[in-house]
């Protein structure tokens, strides 16, 4: 069984402009292609898992989403880094059903172990919210990371690790 690296995608990979669709518009975080590359030699399957509720709320199309991260993946494998996987869930309470898939709901994770062989008692989840940190407990993840001086002097009891930046992740893999 695999090791993984769950990713959120915007606060993570790229930085967060709110509903963010279009190539164009992506910009992504100092340090992630070097975190990412060192994570793949270190052994770990990368997956992004993004709540993309501008689907529900009518700011882009499913399609719109794939072309983004099929656009993201060949950026990445423009650096020898292969994203294994996007998952991302489409939902959002006030505007769809209820779903198991949005985070703080582990239903990406699950996904991920569904269709790959990973073991979750070594995987990781990097993300830069709260919610992020929930779902990989829920989900039974070895460790879990929270990039965000926001969140710094909250208690957030669940993140396993606080960062400031995306470079310091590098010492907890």
């Amino acid at each position: 069984m695999d090791k993984a690296l769950f990713l959120d995608r915007d606060g993570i990979i790229n930085i967060d402009k709110g509903y963010l669709y279009k190539p164009e518009d992506v910009e992504f975080v100092d340090g992630i292609f070097d975190l990412l590359k060192y994570a793949q030699d270190k052994g770990y399957q990368l997956f992004v898992i993004t709540n993309q509720s501008g689907i529900a709320r009518e700011k882009y199309t499913h399609e719109d989403v794939l072309k983004l991260h099929l656009w993201m993946k060949d950026k990445f494998t423009e650096y020898s880094i292969e994203i294994k996987d996007f998952f991302y869930c489409p939902h959002h309470p006030k505007f769809s059903e209820p779903c198991d898939c949005r985070k703080p709901e582990p239903g990406m994770i699950m996904q991920a172990c569904e269709k790959y062989d990973i073991d979750l008692s070594r995987s990781v989840i990097l993300g830069d919210k709260p919610s992020d940190v929930q779902a990989g407990k829920k989900a039974g993840l070895k460790m879990t990371i929270l990039l965000s001086s926001q969140y710094i002097n909250e208690k957030i009891p669940e993140a396993d690790v606080f960062i400031a930046n995306i470079k310091e992740a590098i010492n907890f893999l």
